[in-house]
């Protein structure tokens, strides 16, 4: 049951329905539901808003998609922001009504039978409702619903389509320090590949003090001495005995007996440990119930953004976040910026994948579980 930021115009999308931001009226005021109506058909849309007349806010109906690629256009009525400041009262039930759209859509889609909708972020642009404040409520509302669903609508594909990538980084400002934290980490990895080189060694041989110092190149040298080949050392005869046989194989029993735990063991020992169900881990992680199913008996090798995904839904520390990784053989590289935007909110220990996914989009990253 993944929630999936994509950078993409939602009129494009292959989903089996598209929302329409739009007003009580059913009016393509501009802006994303201008474009809705656009590609969709104007006059066919129009025609079909007309004859379903009105929608409250906070609630949805549903049109068909004409042209569009989606089977089914939703309409949601998003609330208006006020101008200037808003009081702590007010901005409470516009941020419940913004909640109601999500779920009023998706309680729709579900009715429908769709198994994936997009969204785009309803109330921001012309409807005034601040972006960073759109988009945590939409990611809230959209993981609440998933959450509760019934099993039956559980692996419902939800997507949230950012069409404009510079105006998502103006919303990042939860973690300001999240930029030098990068930087820093970048800086630090580039001195540490600078000191490790070395200049490259001469392919020069050189002749000990005895024979006067003289040096000479590889290519001085006759080509006989290449052409001989180097004498192997002589094979020890079969059974013969080596020096410490009995105490070799003790400790070879010692270390297979000590192999480190499998992935999927050390997983559900993780999961015990902290008294969690699957449903909450992989609700947590992003990913669906099958692949979560197929991670737990071993039959599939974990993706490093899928480990990760476990670890901030497990809410591991550093030090045991790189225990797991280390048992899907992956390690955390600071010359990835995947991995040091994670390392960061996990050192922090702040354990919301979606807030994490937010910060890995507005970078260009692939984003944690979506599997």
């Amino acid at each position: 049951m993944p929630l999936t930021l994509v950078r993409q115009d939602i009129t494009r999308m292959r989903v089996d329905a598209i929302v329409d931001p739009t007003d009580e009226g059913l009016h393509a005021d501009g802006g994303v539901s201008a474009a809705i109506f656009r590609a969709a058909g104007a006059l066919c849309m129009e025609a079909s808003c007309r004859e379903v007349g009105h929608v409250e806010c906070g609630g949805a109906v549903v049109t068909p998609g004409f042209d569009l690629p989606a089977l089914w256009v939703i309409h949601t009525a998003g609330p208006r922001w006020p101008e200037g400041a808003v009081k702590a009262g007010h901005l409470g039930y516009l941020r419940r009504l913004l909640a109601r759209c999500y779920k009023s859509s998706l309680d729709l889609a579900a009715s429908l039978g769709a198994t994936s909708v997009a969204f785009p972020l309803i109330s921001s642009g012309a409807f005034g409702c601040p972006r960073d404040l759109a988009i945590e409520d939409a990611v809230s509302a959209i993981r609440s619903w998933l959450d509760a669903a019934p099993d039956r609508h559980a692996d419902m594909d939800v997507y949230l389509a950012l069409f404009d990538r510079e105006s998502t980084r103006e919303a990042r400002v939860a973690y300001p320090g999240l930029e030098e934290y990068i930087d820093q980490r970048y800086v630090d990895e580039a001195e540490r590949r600078d000191h490790r080189r070395r200049p490259k060694r001469e392919n020069r041989w050189h002749a000990d003090a005895t024979s006067g110092g003289a040096s000479f190149s590889a290519g001085d040298l006759p080509s006989e001495v290449f052409d001989e080949p180097v004498a192997a050392s002589a094979p020890a005869e079969l059974g013969a005995a080596c020096p410490g046989d009995a105490a070799a194989g003790d400790e070879l029993d010692d270390l297979l007996a000590s192999l480190d735990a499998s992935f999927s063991e050390t997983l559900l020992s993780m999961i015990d440990a902290r008294g969690l169900t699957d449903a909450q881990v992989y609700g947590r992680a992003n990913l669906t119930r099958q692949y979560f199913s197929k991670l737990r008996s071993g039959r599939l090798n974990p993706s490093k953004r899928v480990v990760l995904a476990l670890a901030v839904a497990l809410e591991l520390d550093l030090e045991q976040t790189q225990m797991l990784l280390a048992r899907a053989g992956y390690a955390l590289a600071h010359n990835s910026k995947f991995d040091v935007i994670v390392e960061y909110f996990i050192s922090r220990r702040v354990y919301d994948v979606d807030r994490i996914n937010y910060e890995l989009f507005c970078h260009d990253q692939q984003l944690l579980g979506v599997a």
